[in-house]
């Protein structure tokens, strides 16, 4: 393999996070509930009863936060903006507070020399609009469209690229059709019209950052898909879950139509969502950039249960995350050559957005470092093999709210006592900035 630093001069190096993950402050300054808070207070739901509402208190804390960030050396923070801090009930009304948080939180990032990277959807939906049937009303695409265009109008002339969506694949089947994550429904193949309305928001939204000169992309979980055996029967299996954890929100971005979804009961309208020019729409709008979380490849079977058209089986001899992901790095190399292939001009420069994993381990952190070292490894022969990637973000900057595992999953570079809020640099951090500083040296004069 390369050396994972022969990526050419100017690769971007970034870090990642999330409103909800890192906030806090959830009843500070206007800001309204969102699906999150309601998830996370009903019992059970998150592992020991944790919720986000003080998290790494990053709201009153970004300046130390930005301080780490630039110490690392990054180019870019991808963060994400709460929707319910911004828009925080079903009337329309604007809370100025909430964005003269993320004016306070860009003007410092560009003070310390760092490109803010915004995502407008992390998964934080106002409660008022899930009330009002959430990602399966049409509706919330034009909610979504409309805070977009507040959003733009207010931090756009000081932000330059931003991604509408963070994996909605995700968000769709962890929160609407399995019930694991907000808003906890479990609607399984009924959760179809989550996909198209999230999309249509997409093209919506990326419609009116265009026309503010603004450069859009779009951020999704993507997975190599390995057939548990050469069977005719696995392959099917291995196809049909390629086509909807990859190809269902990839494909009508790049191409313009839906892959083929018959293995789910559904043509090409997802029962009934899609209306005539939709289609047209989302893909008006040209990517700058796709934006690839990677964490693990998918081994998949032939169902034994007529639910699903597949069954999911474990990886063989892979180590694995604290997570229980299976750490296989040339997923990375196969997902983006595999991206190259399928999509060839019609695919953008990549950036992979999403990159790292839980450990049990404290200050030093080797599993991290290698996982983070070799998968980066992955990426440098993926562009070596010709792909376009211009830019890398590690999850996470800080350990965070992790969603349904509460606190218990740790991520970050930086340790966070969750007691204290005391931030407490890991080994992985000196091994990122030197990586960073290294790639610097390499191209400088």
């Amino acid at each position: 393999m390369p050396d994972r630093l022969d990526l050419p001069a100017g690769f971007r190096w970034g870090a990642a996070t999330a409103a909800y993950q890192i906030e806090g402050a959830v009843d500070e300054d206007g800001r309204g509930p969102s699906i999150w808070d309601t998830f996370a207070a009903r019992p059970g739901a998150v592992r020991d009863g944790h919720t986000g509402a003080v998290a790494c208190d990053h709201y009153h804390r970004y300046p130390e936060d930005i301080e780490l960030m630039k110490g690392l050396g990054l180019d870019d923070y991808r963060f994400s903006i709460a929707w319910p801090r911004v828009l925080p009930a079903d009337t329309g009304e604007v809370n100025d507070a909430g964005l003269a948080f993320y004016d306070r939180l860009v003007d410092a990032l560009l003070a310390a020399g760092i490109t803010p990277l915004p995502t407008l959807f992390h998964w934080d939906l106002p409660q008022a609009l899930e009330d009002a049937g959430g990602w399966l009303n049409r509706d919330t695409a034009h909610r979504f469209a409309d805070y977009t265009a507040l959003v733009a109008d207010r931090l756009g002339d000081r932000v330059p690229a931003w991604i509408t969506l963070n994996e909605p694949f995700v968000h769709m089947v962890y929160g609407y059709a399995l019930g694991i994550h907000a808003p906890g429904r479990a609607l399984m193949l009924d959760a179809l019209p989550v996909a198209h309305h999230q999309l249509l928001a997409h093209g919506l939204a990326s419609a009116l950052l265009h026309e503010r000169g603004l450069e859009v992309m779009i951020a999704n979980n993507l997975t190599p898909v390995q057939a548990a055996s050469s069977s005719d029967a696995d392959l099917a299996a291995a196809d049909a879950y390629d086509t909807l954890h990859n190809r269902l929100f990839t494909d009508p971005l790049l191409l313009g139509r839906y892959p083929d979804l018959s293995a789910f009961g559904t043509g090409p309208d997802l029962h009934g969502a899609v209306r005539p020019g939709d289609l047209d729409l989302i893909a008006a709008t040209p990517l700058t950039g796709l934006g690839v979380n990677y964490y693990n490849p998918t081994r998949i079977a032939a169902p034994t249960d007529p639910g699903l058209p597949f069954d999911f089986v474990e990886i063989p001899d892979a180590p694995r995350t604290a997570f229980g992901w299976p750490i296989v790095p040339d997923g990375l190399r196969e997902l983006l050559v595999g991206l190259r292939d399928r999509y060839g001009t019609a695919l953008p420069p990549v950036t992979v957005t999403e990159n790292g994993c839980s450990t049990t381990e404290g200050l030093d952190d080797p599993t991290r470092v290698f996982y983070l070292a070799t998968h980066l490894d992955a990426l440098a022969t993926a562009v070596a093999e010709g792909v376009d990637v211009r830019g890398y973000c590690t999850w996470s900057l800080l350990d965070n709210f992790e969603w349904a595992e509460g606190y218990h999953q740790r991520f970050g570079l930086v340790h966070v006592d969750f007691e204290t809020q005391q931030r407490t640099p890991r080994a992985s951090y000196a091994w990122y900035r030197d990586l960073i500083a290294a790639h610097r040296a390499r191209h400088a004069g």
